[in-house]
């Protein structure tokens, strides 16, 4: 079963000689033919022939954007609106990018201190730091040396001097101690006793002329007598109770501290150094000699290497950030026309902001049939109608066709016909349905025969005309055909111009499928 083609196929034929009919009587040379008989005939011609094809697809544009915000962020402003053409660096959508400014600011630090250590590594060392390290490494020396060497005789003498200061110290604080606590009198203590027995007697005459005259004199002069009493007996209890031995005992329990103290100083310069000091003591010594020799000899390619990977990671985190901050501005990638607005202010954006169009990309979309791509080719002239504008026809050509069916799961197998559209007076309107006439083959001053002039042995797949011979008669020949139109076709042997060919008219039009025929 043919498969049946939507291309439809219009003819435009040029003809250098008009085709020239003759009807004329011959008379057979057949004695036995009585009657004459009319025959329809035509002559063979040079001339151009064309075949075209029309089809329908699609204007579309051949650079469009759908952009995006890659994270989820506020819009700040949209100050573009469905319609607006727009240049390349306007500004489409602006996203809140303060926490990104922050992050950028970050890695720059991140990147600063990352290259000063580096620089540090790579800077060659100073007579300073050297020098420091050698006096650093000759204390450590110094240090263990003494441990190793033990006490010496003047460290012995001042241990045991420390000792004997702080006997002397002890000494002399028990004897304060002991003056202190017998230092009391019993001629204090009755003195005392006679100065409260007379201010009570005092007391009591005050107290007397206050009841007998109370006046403000009289009632002063029993406050103060109280006074008095009191104070005497304060007096008196205090030398009852003795003095104060509070700081003598403090001053001896001190001196008892720096005494054992002192001991156990002397006891530790005798013993000399332990086994975990001179330890330690070596530790020191060997990081000192560490340092100096990290100084001298400047850093390894590891650690240079170490380092440069540092810069390099905190570059890239730099990169990394300011890249996220430039994609909070989102602008136009190319001049165009915005088809698609998907925020607006205040919302949280993420996913597709902003759909744009190159309207000077613009082409027109063919889908055909694979059964007829093979008549097409890239360069082939077209001519383009917009289904909106019918009456305006636009010069065009095949600029490309796709190498692969458009869709490799339909039944319908179908490939891609790019024609390049140029119309700048035109509105932008993607997706207008476009109706294309394409000059499909062309053949110039060549030798053509009506078709119906050709009968078609089928069988065979030859082709056969009636040429008229010198006596009148008509002579069956073989042709070989070349392109075909409605009305004519190419003959590439067996016919000259001139030629003078039956027309086979009692039988239908002839499709005999010829290159160009586009028939079922």
């Amino acid at each position: 079963m043919n498969k049946k083609r939507w291309l439809t196929v219009g003819i435009v034929t040029a003809v250098f000689a008009a085709v020239l009919l003759i009807g004329s009587s011959l008379n057979r040379t057949n004695a036995e033919s009585a009657a004459a008989q009319d025959v329809a005939t035509a002559v063979a011609f040079i001339g151009d022939l064309s075949a075209s094809a029309s089809a329908s697809g699609q204007l579309l544009p051949q650079r469009e954007a759908v952009l995006t915000a890659d994270t989820m962020a506020h819009v700040v402003s949209v100050p573009v609106r469905l319609g607006d053409s727009v240049q390349p660096g306007d500004l489409l959508v602006q996203l809140d990018a303060i926490d990104l400014e922050f992050d950028v600011a970050n890695a720059q630090q991140t990147v600063t201190l990352a290259q000063a250590r580096l620089d540090d590594l790579l800077a060659p060392t100073s007579a300073a730091e050297i020098a420091s390290a050698e006096a650093a490494l000759a204390s450590a020396q110094a240090q263990l040396d003494d441990l190793l060497a033990g006490p010496s005789a003047t460290e012995i003498a001042l241990s045991e001097a420390a000792i004997a200061s702080a006997q002397a110290s002890l000494a002399s604080s028990v004897a304060d101690l002991n003056s202190t606590q017998s230092s009391i009198e019993q001629s204090q203590i009755t003195a005392a006793e006679a100065s409260l027995l007379a201010a009570q007697q005092q007391l009591e005459s005050a107290v007397e002329a206050n009841e007998d005259n109370p006046t403000a004199a009289t009632h002063e002069a029993r406050r103060q007598a109280e006074q008095a009493v009191a104070n005497a007996q304060a007096q008196l209890d205090e030398l009852l109770a003795g003095p104060s031995a509070g700081a003598a005992q403090s001053s001896v329990a001190a001196a008892n501290a720096r005494l054992a103290g002192s001991q156990i100083d002397l006891d530790s310069t005798l013993a000399g150094a332990t086994t975990a000091e001179i330890a330690n003591a070596k530790a020191s010594v060997a990081q000192a000699e560490a340092s100096l020799a990290d100084l001298l000899d400047g850093p390894t390619q590891e650690e240079i290497r170490a380092a440069e990977a540092e810069v390099a990671q905190a570059e890239l985190t730099l990169a990394d950030a300011e890249e996220a901050l430039a994609e909070a501005t989102i602008r136009a990638p190319f001049a165009g026309v915005v088809t698609a607005v998907y925020v607006s202010e205040g919302e949280i954006a993420s996913g597709p902001v902003v759909e744009l169009v190159d309207g000077n990309s613009l082409e027109v979309v063919l889908s055909v049939d694979e059964v007829d791509i093979g008549s097409f080719a890239v360069g082939q002239p077209a001519s383009i109608t917009l289904e909106a504008w019918p009456d305006r026809a636009i010069t065009s050509e095949i600029v490309a066709i796709a190498p692969s069916a458009s869709d490799a799961n339909s039944a319908l197998v179908t490939y891609d016909v790019h024609l390049a559209y140029q119309a700048d007076d035109l509105p932008t309107l993607i997706g207008l349905t476009a109706n294309a006439n394409l000059i499909t083959a062309q053949r110039q001053d060549v030798l053509l025969v009506p078709n119906a002039a050709i009968t078609p042995d089928r069988a065979v797949g030859k082709y056969f005309v009636d040429v008229q011979q010198a006596d009148g008669s008509f002579r069956q020949v073989e042709v070989s055909i070349g392109l075909r139109d409605d009305e004519n076709t190419q003959i590439t042997s067996g016919l000259t111009e001139g030629d003078i060919l039956q027309l086979v008219t009692s039988q239908p039009t002839q499709n005999f499928g010829g290159p160009g025929s586009f028939g079922e």
